[in-house]
């Protein structure tokens, strides 16, 4: 058995494309029911790769993207989106939510806990939430508020639990409310909705409830990052959006994943998560991953606890009967 390498994880495109597509098609059919399919296109590889798919499983004419930007999108996630839809020639429109989310206080919301830690935090302001290093050694991943001012100085805050969770509680409405938005082009068009979270956003619970992480059909949760790019070179996602570095574009200031949420850029994480699930020795995956085994053993803990932490993300409503 060879080692645990980068090259592990490489899959057989063609056959993996064919199987994916063919489960798309059967659920579409026997258990949805639905004429065609829905996305939100984000201009990242996830949505990109999904909506290959989605085209290659039912058609150009079958399968809807909309593209969702609000008032703190980069405005490159639309041009790649369009890129997207141009690409594979299927229709699109933009629905700019950022009016509704206004509308609906989740800006003032937001900047309103915001300057419980930053009082003079106000308009041209710019702002993200980051996350310890977990491989510090600093145990839990502690949240912090960067800020930057209209005259470009930057602060980094600690944040309190309540200002944490009423700046994520106020942010999460963009996915919920993109979310509302593909269902009703869904209900309109009797198609049902595509979710596009891989394999280590399932797995570790990076995604909204009932935002982001609702959907009918999910064909790429079980792909880890590294295969999601694989599939999507193979299909012919334009080169700008393949080597687009993973963002949230969620905050006005630039983010990454990692900065967010993830202990490793996306390309090791898959290495670790990979060991953790077929049990491989700590050493083998250290060597693969380029990290000592005593981090190994730092972003396994980090993944263990956001399993358990995100649980609630997955669980479907409860019944007493």
């Amino acid at each position: 058995m060879s080692r645990l390498s980068p090259q592990t994880l490489v899959i057989d495109a063609e056959a993996e494309i064919a199987r994916i597509t063919s489960a798309m098609r059967n659920q579409l059919r026997t258990d949805l029911k639905r004429r065609g399919l829905v996305l939100g296109l984000s201009g990242g590889i996830d949505s990109s790769l999904c909506a290959a798919l989605a085209v290659k499983a039912v058609g150009t004419e079958r399968v809807f993207g909309i593209f969702m930007p609000e008032n703190d999108s980069d405005p490159e996630s639309l041009e790649l989106g369009r890129q997207i839809a141009s690409t594979f020639g299927f229709t699109a429109e933009v629905e700019d939510i950022g009016p509704a989310l206004a509308a609906m206080g989740c800006y003032s919301r937001r900047d309103t806990f915001i300057r419980t830690l930053v009082p003079e935090f106000g308009e041209g302001w710019g702002c993200k939430v980051v996350i310890a290093d977990p491989l510090s050694g600093g145990g839990i991943a502690i949240s912090s508020l960067v800020v930057q001012s209209p005259t470009g100085e930057t602060q980094k805050i600690r944040l309190t639990a309540e200002a944490y969770q009423g700046i994520i509680a106020a942010t999460n409405m963009k996915q919920r409310t993109r979310k509302q938005m593909e269902y009703y082009h869904a209900d309109r068009l009797n198609y049902a909705v595509i979710g596009t979270p891989n394999r280590l956003e399932y797995d570790q619970g990076f995604f909204v409830k009932n935002g982001d992480g609702a959907a009918d059909l999910k064909p790429i949760a079980h792909l880890y990052k590294s295969q999601v790019y694989q599939l999507a070179a193979h299909m012919g996602v334009p080169e700008a959006i393949c080597r687009r570095p993973p963002t949230t574009d969620t905050w006005s200031m630039a983010q990454s994943q990692e900065e967010f949420y993830f202990a490793l850029p996306y390309d090791r994480m898959d290495l670790c998560l990979y060991g953790l699930n077929n049990s491989l020795p700590r050493e083998e995956v250290a060597e693969a991953a380029g990290l000592t085994p005593e981090q190994v053993d730092a972003v396994w803990a980090d993944i263990a606890r956001k399993r358990v932490a995100t649980r609630y993300l997955s669980l479907p409503p409860l019944l007493v009967e």
